[in-house]
C-alpha cells in the first residue's frame, strides 16, 4: 500500500533505517512509511512534498493552539535568553514557582504542591509512589495495592502499565507488572455509572485497608476509544474514596488544559471545598501547548505533610534531570495566560461550532454512538473490518486530514482554533474519508 501523496524517499527511508517509531510495527512501516513533515502553522502541517494536512488530533493531543503559536514561542525565547535550565534539587527559579502557584490556585488551594517531571507516564509513576510512600510514612505500609478501571490507560512504563487495562500495550509485559485491581468502568452509552460505583464500593469495602489509591481518567477514557462518563460518577467516586480512606488520583494528562471545556476536567464536578478535589491531579500533554516535554503532579496538603521530616529516608527521593525545566515552565505559564484571558469559554464556543457542522455525520449509515465532551468528538464505525484504522488514516490524508482512529473509533481532538470554516472542512473531510473506506466494504 503506497502513501497517498508522493514524498522524497530520502527522509522517510532514513527515518525507517534510524528511528524506532512509537506505536508502530516497523515491519509494517516498510509498506506505509512515516509521513515526512517539514513545517507546521496553526492547525496545518505540511509534508516535504508541499501537501498540507489539518492536524485533527493535535499531534497526540498536545498542540492546544496549533503549531508555531507566537505567544508560547515568544515566552520560550524570552526565557532562553535568561535561564534555559537549572537543577531543581537545591535550586529554584521564577517560572517553576509561578507555574506551581497558579495551578494550585486553580484548585482553590486544595492541591497546592506541584512535583515536576517530563512526561505523562512519569507523572503516573510519581503519583503511585507518592501515594504508597505517604501511607508508609503514616505507619500504613500494608497499603500497597492500586485500583484502576477497565480499559483505562495511564502510560507504558512498568508502574503505569500496572494500572493500564489496554491489552495491546500491557500483555507483552504482564509478567513484569505488579497486580492491580480492575473495576468496571462507567460508560454513558451503557448507562452503567451506578453499577460501576457499586462495583467500586464492593472492592473498597473488602480491601480498603490494603489499597493506597484509585486512579481514573476524568470524563473521557482516551485509549479505550473515547469512552465518556458524567461528572456524577466522579462525585460518587470521590465520596467512596473519602468514605473508605483511600487516595484518588485524577489522571488529566489527556483531558486537562481545557480539552473538556474547563481547565481541569474535575471542575465539572463543581467542587465546593478541598475535600471535593482528588488527592492528586496529573497534567502533561497540552500544558506546554506542544512545545516542550513537561508533566506535573499536583498533590494535597495531607499527602505533602506525610513526607515532612528531618529524616531523609522519609522524603520523596525521586528526580529527573530536567525536572522543572525553566523553558518548559515558561511555555506552561504562557498557556495559563491564555486561560486567564478566557480560553475555556472559547473552547466551549468552538465545541458548539464543531458539533453543529459535524452533526450531519451522525446520520451516516455506518456511524454508531456519536458523542462529544468539549473539543473531543468521537463516533464508532459499524462493520469496520480488518485494518480499518490504517485504511481510514490513508483515506483522510487524501482529503487533507491527518487523523489516527483508535480501532473502529474515529475521533476529532483538534487545536483550539475552530471556526465555521475549519469546522466545515473537518466535517467534509471526515465524511469523505468515511465514504471512501465504507464504499469498498
Amino acid at each position: 500500500m503506497s502513501s497517498p501523496h508522493p514524498q522524497p524517499a530520502s527522509l522517510a527511508r532514513r527515518s525507517l533505517d534510524a528511528v524506532w517509531h512509537p506505536c508502530t510495527q516497523m515491519a509494517r512501516a516498510e509498506h506505509l512509511p512515516p509521513l515526512a513533515i517539514a513545517r507546521g502553522n496553526g492547525p496545518w502541517l505540511e509534508d516535504t512534498a508541499g501537501q498540507r494536512y489539518f492536524d485533527a488530533n493535535s499531534s497526540w493531543w498536545v498542540n492546544l493552539f496549533g503549531h508555531s503559536d507566537a505567544g508560547v514561542h515568544n515566552a520560550i525565547r524570552e526565557q532562553l535568553g535568561t535561564l534555559p535550565h537549572v537543577m531543581l534539587a537545591g535550586c529554584t527559579h521564577e517560572p517553576a514557582v509561578r507555574l506551581a502557584e497558579r495551578l494550585g490556585a486553580r484548585t482553590g488551594g486544595a492541591l497546592g504542591h506541584a512535583f515536576f517531571a517530563s512526561d505523562g507516564a512519569s507523572a503516573v509513576e510519581i503519583a503511585l509512589k507518592q501515594s504508597f510512600h505517604s501511607w508508609r510514612n503514616l505507619g500504613q505500609a500494608q497499603r500497597r495495592e492500586f485500583v484502576c478501571l477497565q480499559n483505562g490507560y495511564h502510560g507504558e512504563t512498568i508502574g503505569a502499565l500496572a494500572v493500564t487495562d489496554v491489552a495491546v500495550f500491557r500483555d507483552a509485559y504482564d509478567p513484569l507488572l505488579m497486580r492491580a485491581h480492575t473495576v468496571e468502568s462507567p460508560d454513558e452509552s451503557r448507562g452503567n455509572e451506578a453499577a460501576a460505583l457499586a462495583a467500586m464500593r464492593a472492592l473498597l469495602a473488602e480491601r480498603a485497608e490494603h489499597i493506597a489509591a484509585v486512579i481514573v481518567e476524568p470524563l473521557v477514557q482516551g485509549a479505550a476509544g473515547m469512552v465518556m462518563h458524567g461528572p456524577g460518577y466522579l462525585r460518587g467516586l470521590r465520596a467512596l474514596t473519602r468514605e473508605f480512606g483511600v487516595h484518588l488520583i485524577a489522571d488529566e494528562i489527556a483531558v486537562g488544559c481545557g480539552r473538556t471545556g474547563t481547565f481541569f476536567a474535575w471542575e465539572q464536578t463543581e467542587p465546593t471545598g478541598p475535600a471535593d478535589w482528588p488527592d492528586f491531579i496529573l497534567l502533561s500533554k497540552g500544558i506546554t501547548a506542544g512545545t516542550l516535554p513537561l508533566s506535573l503532579v499536583l498533590s494535597s496538603e495531607a499527602v505533602y505533610r506525610a513526607f515532612w521530616s528531618e529524616d531523609v529516608g522519609r522524603g520523596f527521593l525521586h528526580s529527573h534531570s530536567y525536572t522543572g525545566n525553566a523553558l518548559a515552565c515558561a511555555a506552561a505559564n504562557a498557556v495559563l495566560d491564555r486561560f486567564d484571558a478566557g480560553q475555556a469559554e472559547r473552547v466551549r464556543v468552538q465545541a458548539a461550532c464543531l458539533a453543529t457542522h459535524c452533526a450531519p455525520l451522525a446520520t451516516h449509515t455506518r456511524v454508531r454512538h456519536w458523542r462529544q465532551r468539549g473539543l473531543i468528538l468521537a463516533f464508532d464505525v459499524a462493520e469496520a473490518g480488518a485494518g480499518f484504522s490504517e485504511r481510514f488514516h490513508l483515506a483522510a490524508r487524501r482529503h487533507g486530514l491527518l487523523i489516527r482512529p483508535i480501532g473502529a473509533t474515529v475521533y476529532l481532538m483538534p487545536p483550539y482554533l475552530i471556526d465555521d470554516e475549519s469546522a466545515a472542512f473537518l466535517a467534509r473531510a471526515v465524511a469523505a474519508a468515511l465514504d471512501d473506506v465504507t464504499a469498498k466494504d
